[in-house]
């Protein structure tokens, strides 16, 4: 195979990374104006407008309560770019201390770890979320909380699995040599090296996480039912469509669907060129 073509591949990933940012950082950018510049005086109950289906003035219908579903779905998705971006971070941090922790500091950190990740792991999944979040007391520190201490397993397992390949590495032999910490090697050696894991981690983790703020506040778990979050619309809104009211679980469902699915193919993307495996294939 020659070079140019061996290149291919890995010049195609590299674009379809920079198509899926771009496309990621346009929702991004549209879902922030939108809950910084539209009205909130369209989030009012409305009697007069109450059920209307979608309009010029009104591109996604309102509400039982005559409230614009389109502000409402835009302010709920940037509500759950905020709470996704907070909890993958927090679970990326725990990921990896706990992963550089186990490889690092002996067999007994190490089994300590494993036994809590097994443990965490065995807890059915949505389950350990809401007991989490109805220990918090709900709301916004609840709903990130009960995620973020759900979704570090995963992660944690690469992490360790990584460290434990480079910590026999030369220059980590010779910085143990030099009398260097475990802290300091892990701060200057180690995190340098798996960075490119975490990263892909928490681009993979952040649909997850919104996907499951959605499941949370859609089963009654977080914000009141005036918040405009997106499953309180939906859930609102299923009752509504044996009623001939489709926009009301449609419009939401397909947006959270849309910043989901992007945020997941860019998650994919940069995985397959920052693994060489994949990126050479």
């Amino acid at each position: 195979m020659s070079a140019p073509t061996a290149h291919r591949p890995r010049l195609r990933g590299r674009r379809d990374v920079v198509v899926s940012l771009c496309v990621v950082v346009l929702i991004t950018t549209c879902l922030i104006a939108g809950h910084l510049f539209l009205n909130d005086a369209s989030l009012r109950p409305n009697s007069a407008l109450r059920l209307s289906p979608p309009s010029f003035d009104h591109p996604f219908g309102t509400d039982h309560l005559g409230r614009d579903l389109f502000t409402r779905v835009v302010k709920g998705l940037a509500l759950s770019l905020g709470i996704g971006v907070l909890t993958a971070a927090i679970s990326t941090v725990i990921s990896a201390v706990l992963g550089v922790c186990a490889a690092l500091l002996g067999k007994r950190v190490d089994g300590l770890v494993s036994w809590l990740i097994d443990l965490s792991i065995g807890i059915p999944h949505l389950i350990f979320m809401i007991l989490l979040a109805f220990t918090v007391g709900g709301g916004i520190p609840g709903i990130v909380l009960g995620i973020a201490f759900t979704h570090w397993m995963s992660l944690a397992l690469l992490v360790r699995a990584d460290v434990k390949q480079i910590r026999s590495a030369e220059f980590i032999l010779v910085a143990r040599g030099l009398g260097r910490s475990p802290l300091f090697i892990a701060c200057r050696h180690v995190l340098p090296l798996v960075l490119p894991q975490l990263l892909v981690g928490f681009v993979l983790m952040f649909p997850h996480v919104i996907l499951h703020e959605a499941a949370l506040t859609f089963l009654g778990f977080g914000f009141s039912p005036q918040t405009p979050a997106v499953g309180i619309l939906l859930s609102e809104g299923m009752p509504h469509i044996s009623s001939g009211m489709w926009w009301l679980a449609v419009f939401p469902g397909l947006a959270l669907l849309l910043l989901v699915l992007g945020f997941a193919r860019l998650g994919d993307r940069v995985r397959t060129v920052l693994d060489p495996a994949t990126s050479n294939g």
